[in-house]
């Protein structure tokens, strides 16, 4: 029987997830000082999941950096050799 693409195992963690497993929730509590030891590890309070937005990079343009290179060149002192 063959196993479908979106329950392998090497794409498990690609996409973010939106439920946290109750030590996530607890490591997450910890950090906010919200929860300390000797606690009750059921009924937790709620933890927000942070979705991470990745913006893409814009391209800079050719002619930009061809004109801050071509500054330098020919614009200084020249060395005079006697």
């Amino acid at each position: 029987m063959t196993m479908d693409k979106s329950l392998r195992i090497r794409q498990g963690l690609i996409r973010s997830r939106s439920v946290l497993t109750r030590g996530e929730r607890i490591e997450r509590l910890k950090a906010a000082d919200r929860w300390e030891e000797g606690d009750s590890p059921f009924g937790l309070a709620k933890v927000r999941v942070y979705k991470l937005a990745v913006k893409k990079r814009k391209k800079k343009k050719k002619e930009e950096e061809g004109e801050e290179g071509g500054e330098g060149e020919g614009g200084g002192t020249a060395e005079k050799k006697t």
